[in-house]
């Protein structure tokens, strides 16, 4: 799929950029009709036909691709202007930027986003005239990296910042929130709400959990595992006029990567589907579906041996409400070895499945999935050919 490692060795950037082999396999999304896949840390995105999943190589959105520094693994469409936002990272001052690239393919906004050192951002959130940046005291060790040893550590005296940007803003036009210290994986969504900025994500009560022996899949787990790094669904509002911060945990269960009805995208909403997993392991045994108005939720776990990939939510044609749709999921099943696309009601999760299709091979249990609407594919349909679909022509 991606270039030999030795191409990825560059001197700036991070990830890809430097000493890592650009998988570009961390998440996938869809942008005029063709599929983009990105890497966990900075690296090219890989444009892919969505139908035959065909790599067609890097993305360059006419030339103005950044190349030096790359894009970070989770790249935002907003489906109602047809805008990617995306933003990436360095270890070289101002060691963050930010991105707007048009519904035309052009890179039409690229500005500077400092930062006080190297930091190590995963993903980003935006509202219909905001972005929401991070800047989590969790990074690199300053006195190891001068040294070339590249260690994550989390400082719990150093508080949390996020940075509320319009979406076509200056570096000046940044706006910083202090919160409390905790390192957050993964956004759900963002709003705005009169004078407040509201976020929602999975807030770690422990990014660094300690290492308390055991096999060295113990070892390394720690770091993924969910339950070790209390990963819970939090909300912070940030006012806008005021300064102030407020935050509030929205959910008592361990959950991660959590997803939405894609129309409810930068607006108000309430509900969440989320992964629940296996204790000391980075594998999804099930799925939570969070009602952030009534504090209820529902569950439904997988069973004993059988992990899903991050769960996409595919609204009902003609859709009349939030939840009116369908979750899609890739599961595994260890017991029998074999694979399965599972669909569920999003209305009634707990029901179980109302469809279930064996894939013709087994596939490993994955991270990050999208769901995209015949509409935006067929833009790649109706095109002249495939390479003015990707914006070669």
């Amino acid at each position: 799929l991606a270039e030999p490692v030795q191409l990825a060795e560059r001197e700036n950037g991070w990830g890809a950029r430097t000493r890592m082999k650009d998988a570009s396999s961390t998440d996938v999304i869809v942008h005029r009709g063709v599929a983009l896949t990105s890497f966990y840390q900075c690296g090219d995105l890989y444009r892919v036909d969505p139908y035959s999943a065909e790599t067609l190589g890097k993305e360059t959105w006419k030339g103005r691709f950044p190349t030096d520094w790359g894009v970070s693994a989770h790249p935002k469409v907003d489906n109602k202007t047809g805008e990617l936002l995306f933003f990436n990272y360095s270890k070289q001052d101002p060691y963050m930027r930010y991105g707007v690239v048009d519904e035309s393919q052009e890179l039409v906004h690229y500005v500077d986003v400092p930062l006080p050192g190297p930091r190590l951002p995963h993903d980003m959130a935006f509202t219909e005239n905001y972005v929401i940046l991070n800047d989590f005291p969790l990074f690199w060790d300053p006195a190891l990296l001068e040294h070339d040893v590249h260690l994550p550590r989390f400082y719990p005296d150093i508080p949390s910042r996020f940075a509320v940007l319009p979406r076509r803003g200056a570096t000046g036009d940044i706006r910083w929130f202090e919160a409390d210290p905790t390192f957050v994986l993964h956004f759900v969504n963002a709003y705005e709400d009169g004078d407040e900025i509201v976020l929602d994500g999975f807030y770690e009560g422990d990014p660094s959990p300690l290492d308390t022996g055991g096999t060295k899949w113990d070892k390394l787990f720690r770091f993924l595992a969910l339950d070790r790094l209390q990963a819970r669904l939090h909300r912070w509002r940030f006012n806008l006029v005021t300064g102030a911060v407020k935050e509030e945990q929205l959910a008592d269960s361990i959950t991660e990567f959590g997803t939405i009805n894609p129309g409810y995208a930068a607006g108000p909403y309430r509900y969440d589907y989320a992964a629940t997993a296996k204790p000391g392991w980075f594998l999804f045994d099930g799925l939570v579906k969070h009602d952030l108005l009534t504090g209820d939720q529902q569950q439904y776990s997988f069973g004993d041996g059988v992990y899903g990939s991050e769960t996409a939510m595919a609204p009902r044609v003609a859709a009349t409400g939030e939840d009116d749709g369908y979750l899609v999921t890739l599961t595994t099943d260890m017991n029998t070895d074999a694979s399965y696309c599972v669909i569920f009601d999003a209305a009634g999760i707990a029901d179980g499945p109302v469809c279930k299709l064996q894939l013709p091979e087994r596939i490993s249990s994955g991270t990050h999935s999208t769901w995209a609407p015949g509409e935006q594919l067929r833009r790649w349909d109706t095109a002249e050919s495939a390479a003015s679909a990707i914006g070669l022509r």
